[in-house]
């Protein structure tokens, strides 16, 4: 099975990101949620708060999830720990634009 990585700023988590988060886990041999580190961003929460929201509301769903932070271009972060699947979510049609 494969290892995948879904990085976002999840500032909050919401419903939308559960459901991709559980989807994927079920899918994937271990989940990387990965909270974006992003110092262009001024997000509500910090970034341990962040990080202890998922975790928290991930707990007890299947699979493997690891939640962990990174800082860069997620690419980089998925390399580093040997993914080979991105999940990504749609908010709107201008996300099918390229």
């Amino acid at each position: 099975m494969a290892i995948g990585v879904f990085g976002g700023t999840f500032d909050p988590v919401h419903l939308g990101h559960l459901d991709l988060i559980a989807r994927a886990a079920y899918q994937l041999e271990t989940l990387y949620v990965a909270v974006s580190i992003n110092p262009g961003k001024s997000p509500m929460f910090s970034l341990d708060e962040r990080l202890a929201m998922v975790e928290d509301c991930t707990y007890g769903f299947p699979g493997q999830i690891v939640v962990t932070s990174f800082d860069g271009l997620i690419i980089d972060f998925a390399r580093q720990v040997g993914a080979s699947v991105l999940i990504r979510g749609l908010r709107n049609g201008s996300d099918f634009d390229y």
